[in-house]
């Protein structure tokens, strides 16, 4: 029969093993990070921990399908990371769990940090009330990818700048076409078009007092010029499965136009044929009168309110937020640098594709920070595919979806009712 080793013989193993982490006296700072940014920072941490000696990082890969819940989990069981990469949209609900730690005091003491280097729409995501809960790594927004050479074709040597200028070119596009090519795809399963036609709009989405506002003026315009795309013709009736392969089909000008991120520029590059590698390029935004604002998106940098060790998580975040480590994450990963100063890197500015993401990135703008935003989102997709499909008029829609926006806010509504700050 085995023996059960005796309790104190297994936790002098448990610390000797613990100690076979890192040297004697050195910290190991957790730090847990998604997706592909994760594969790539084993390359960036050499030299911190050269420049930190003292210092050793321990990534943590998450998966993004998993880490929302991940992250939870941690939280309910205060077994969270020294730091974190976040997607901007979750820091309201982490926030409101009092999860994280506000940042102000030692970025106010930073030497190497400025909030007047990042792009406001950005930061401002990071802000909850008055404090600051993170720093913003990369950023993201949408803008239109579109074919130069299919716009000249009928008559446009430059890329609409109002909804009116889009709505003509997509006519001439689509003229005679007999339903073979559309002028933009706007896959129905994403939420992420109508938002960024939404966010274009004066008034917010989330009122102060916890209610939907989808029923404001503004919503509606951005909810009916969605609508016209598909009843006009200019946007197939399709998901993004539906789409066998959305390069394919753009190299073959299937569709003119195409609302995406910046990740899509590595991916273009890649996958279009060679003889069309300068017959697209990318455009701001059209509003209802002028270049318009789009969706700050993107992933921060936080520190968990329980971490042992946040001075060292600090030195970390300022460390990779330094603007040659930041064009080097860049040239790694394609994501887009959420310093200014970064932009200024020859790496980036010869590319012509990029340059469109710096302009949209100036008029960027936060989503409504509660933490049940991912929640109404999703119900705006659905709705908003009720409405195209003609199943809803756009008032209806609008009326719909500030009830169901209204029913994931109850709970938050009684909460300030009682007078709990969130």
């Amino acid at each position: 029969m085995r023996r059960a080793l005796p309790a104190s013989l297994v936790a002098w193993l448990l610390l000797a093993l613990a100690a076979c982490g890192a040297p004697q006296g050195q910290t190991v700072l957790r730090f847990w990070a998604m997706g592909s940014e994760s594969e790539v920072l084993a390359q960036l941490l050499p030299e911190f921990e050269r420049q930190h000696p003292g210092i050793r990082v321990k990534i943590e890969q998450l998966p993004w399908t998993a880490a929302h819940e991940k992250l939870l989990t941690a939280v309910a069981g205060d077994s969270t990371p020294d730091l974190c990469q976040l997607g901007n949209t979750w820091i309201p609900e982490l926030a409101a769990l009092h999860a994280l730690a506000p940042l102000d005091e030692r970025l106010a003491a930073s030497k190497t940090l400025s909030r007047a280097d990042y792009f406001q729409g950005i930061w401002d995501t990071n802000v909850i009330g008055e404090r600051t809960y993170g720093i913003p790594w990369y950023v993201d927004t949408r803008l239109l990818f579109y074919r130069k050479d299919l716009l000249a074709e009928v008559g446009y040597s430059a890329p609409p700048r109002t909804w009116a200028q889009l709505t003509a070119v997509l006519a001439a596009r689509v003229k005679d076409g007999k339903g073979e090519r559309y002028g933009i795809l706007l896959p129905l399963n994403e939420w992420e078009p109508l938002l960024a036609l939404a966010i274009q709009q004066p008034e917010p989405m989330v009122t102060a007092d916890a209610r939907g506002n989808f029923t404001s003026a503004g919503f509606e315009r951005a909810l009916g010029f969605y609508s016209s795309m598909f009843e006009s013709g200019y946007a197939p009736l399709v998901s993004a499965s539906q789409i066998a392969n959305v390069w394919t089909e753009f190299g073959r000008g299937y569709f003119s136009f195409y609302i995406s991120g910046p990740w899509n520029i590595g991916e273009f590059n890649r996958r279009l044929p060679q003889e069309l590698a300068g017959s697209w390029e990318t455009a701001p935004l059209p509003g209802p009168d002028g270049p318009a604002a789009s969706v700050a998106g993107g992933a921060s940098l936080a520190v968990f309110r329980r971490s042992q060790h946040p001075a060292e998580a600090w030195q970390l975040i300022e460390y990779l937020s330094q603007p040659d480590v930041q064009v080097r994450f860049h040239e790694l990963t394609g994501d887009m640098p959420a310093r200014r100063s970064a932009w200024d890197a020859p790496a980036i500015t010869a590319d012509s594709h990029a340059r469109a993401f710096r302009e949209q990135m100036e008029r960027a703008r936060a989503t409504p920070k509660v933490p049940e935003w991912e929640q109404i989102v999703n119900e705006m997709r659905i709705v908003a595919e009720l409405v195209a499909r003609r199943q809803l008029s756009v008032h209806a829609g609008a009326v719909e979806l500030n009830r169901r926006a209204d029913r994931i806010l109850a709970k938050r509504r009684a909460l300030l009712a009682e007078g709990v700050r969130l």
